[in-house]
């Protein structure tokens, strides 16, 4: 290791300290910090030259003594052995290290080089301390690294598009937050005479009905009334349990604004009864979220619901996407967004289902629609084609196959003019390889599992994330079943599905760098989410969990894999945020049509740069461990 270069820090004079302020204040958490912490950080530091190849500190160096900030220039990470399985990683302009040896007061685990000329601000370890201790920012950045970049990303996206959405509130509002006064209420006995003049005094579209210890029971509104009281002659003097409309569809104070959406457009209701610990605390009525959204989610849901042909629904096919737009500039995560674009697409091609099935004279109920692929784990971007098949009841006749099969290329051709591209693999019901019965399912299920082709692998990974989504949904819950018990039978299918995994490379250089093609772009599907999704389905079937998404799996598999809730929960937030670029880019005009998935990585702010760097490392340590697990 050669001697670094220290250079003289006298005392700053003001000049002096004014340009380096402004230097610091381009880069989190300095931007966050005041001018009197600022100026701490740089009276308490040295600056330090290195150059290429030089060492700045390796675990022989001993316990950490100093924090390193990089004005200038490039260092990289080495841990040893587990370089030369892609284990390094880079830091650049702007960025602190080690914090974790730092804080924990402990050697580094890898050897840090210079990569470039590389100038670095050395603050020792007390003044560290001494800086988080009042300096909030500081302190919070150093405890929270990566979530802190999450959310200043976060930010920045909301920021960037909230004049479309300034006076909305986020969905991820909590529905405690919402309620604002105590529902009104009354028991099942009470009259409907005393209940409707309540209703009408104290002006509102509902009379919610709880029992003993006030949990919900039922619920009248005034759309109820006409149909149950009015239209029946119903005498007012009848107790209101005998026209309430029960169960009753209620969500905890823990659910968000987003929750009570969902639900109201499932079930095609206008208010959600809010419980706390079982108790009712308050309602949320549809107009309570339409006031937090200039386009609402029920109002989408129900024009596609009401569309009476196919020319209607392409033009409401249109407002998913200025919906999904209006939600990202809110700020809403990726789980939830793409959740409400699978959602919305759900509710479309159900429609559409039911208008063909009215044309061709085909019984849904006997048949069971299946979603494949990003569909089937309700994690649609914008920019996605069809993936869907069909199961048919055994005893078909080749008659009715047909015209079945007519029906299914009918939907997806409609499917195709509302904006959903055919599947180019021919991945569909309209497909005869697609429109199967139960127990030809099963075969070629069986089939897969057991030869584990490269075709049937590239299989797996579209129609093992199967969810049905219309018609007689016990074909497809049997299926299922089946599938994950025949697969836990033959191990050698997941070391298949692992080798086939680990072909999708993690564009990290040798030294942690991010590698772009000739055009500085990389594919944040194939490069990036696509590496997330392949591990949770693999290790998702193998510990037999039932969720087809993600995130789900993620978080299923991670306690059984045995591995902490912050390494799993990294897992998670990697994928997500490579899911919420390809949201940005769809709906904001930075993809073209045959590169969706495609970003310039030098159009990204340095927030997302980093933030995207981190997510990669994630991904190829999660690569690291299929190695380990499914390789030998």
């Amino acid at each position: 290791m050669q001697a670094s270069k220290t250079i003289p820090a006298p005392t700053p004079s003001g000049s002096l300290l004014a340009n380096l302020r402004q230097e610091l204040a381009r880069y989190t958490p300095f931007s966050q910090m005041t001018t009197g912490d600022l100026d701490f950080f740089l009276t308490h530091t040295e600056q330090q030259y290195f150059e290429p190849g030089e060492t700045l500190i390796e675990p022989a160096s001993g316990e950490v003594t100093h924090l390193f900030f990089i004005r200038q220039g490039a260092v990289s990470g080495k841990r040893g052995l587990a370089d030369l399985q892609g284990g390094a990683f880079q830091y650049e302009t702007g960025d602190l290290f080690p914090i974790s040896a730092a804080i924990a007061k402990r050697a580094v685990t890898a050897t840090y080089q210079a990569v470039a000329d590389t100038f670095v601000l050395v603050l020792p370890c007390g003044a560290m301390q001494a800086l988080a201790e009042q300096s909030v920012p500081f302190a919070d950045f150093l405890n929270r690294r990566v979530l802190k970049f999450l959310e200043l990303s976060r930010q920045a996206l909301q920021v960037a598009y909230s004049s479309q959405t300034l006076a909305e509130q986020s969905l991820e509002t909590r529905l405690g937050d919402l309620v604002r006064r105590a529902p009104v209420t009354c028991r099942p006995t009470t009259a409907l005479r005393e209940a409707l003049t309540e209703m009408h005094q104290r002006r509102v579209g509902s009379m919610l009905i709880t029992g003993e210890r006030g949990e919900p029971v039922g619920i009248l509104s005034r759309d109820d009334i006409l149909g149950r009281v009015a239209l029946q002659s119903v005498p007012l003097e009848t107790p209101i349990q005998a026209v309430m409309v029960q169960p009753v569809h209620s969500l905890t104070h823990e659910h968000t604004a987003e929750d009570a959406a969902l639900m109201m457009s499932r079930y095609s209701i206008r208010h959600v009864p809010i419980t706390r610990d079982g108790v009712v605390v308050g309602i949320v009525s549809e107009r309570d979220l339409f006031a937090m959204q200039r386009l609402s989610l029920k109002h989408v849901s129900t024009s596609i619901r009401g569309a009476p042909d196919i020319d209607t629904l392409k033009l409401v096919a249109q407002d998913i996407r200025r919906f999904a737009r209006s939600l990202l500039s809110q700020g809403v995560q990726a789980r939830q967004l793409t959740a409400l674009i699978s959602h919305l697409n759900d509710v479309l091609t159900e429609r559409l289902l039911e208008i063909k099935a009215t044309e061709h004279g085909v019984d849904m109920s006997l048949l069971c629609w299946l979603a494949l692929g990003s569909e089937g784990r309700s994690e649609q971007t914008i920019a996605t084609d069809q993936d869907n098949a069909l199961i048919l009841p055994d005893g078909i006749s080749d008659t009715q196959r047909e015209s079945v099969l007519a029906f299914a290329r009918s939907v997806n051709e409609a499917l195709d003019a509302c904006g959903y591209p055919l599947c180019k693999g021919g991945i569909m019901a309209g497909n005869p390889a697609c429109c199967l019965t139960l127990q030809q399912w099963r075969e070629r299920f069986a089939q897969w599992i057991e030869h584990g082709a490269p075709q049937d692998l590239l299989n797996a990974s579209i129609y093992f994330d199967f969810r049905p989504l219309a018609g007689d949904l016990t074909l497809a819950q049997t299926l299922r079943s089946e599938v994950s018990v025949a697969v836990q039978k033959v191990p050698r299918f997941f070391k298949q599905m692992a080798i086939n995994a680990l072909t999708r490379s993690v564009p990290l250089s040798w030294v942690g760098g991010i590698v772009t093609d000739e055009q500085g772009q990389i594919d944040l599907k194939l490069q990036g989410s696509a590496i997330f999704v392949d591990a949770a389905r693999l290790y998702g079937l193998a510990h037999g969990v039932a969720a087809t998404g993600t995130r789900e799996r993620l978080e299923a598999v991670g306690p059984e894999l045995g591995v902490t809730a912050s390494e799993y929960e990294a897992w998670v937030r990697g994928f997500e945020f490579l899911q919420m670029l390809r949201l940005q880019i769809q709906l904001h005009g930075g993809a073209v049509a045959e590169q969706p998935n495609h970003i310039a990585v030098a159009s990204l702010n340095d927030i997302d740069r980093r933030i995207l760097k981190e997510a990669f490392r994630v991904a190829r340590s999660l690569q690291q461990r299929l190695q380990l697990d499914y390789e030998r």
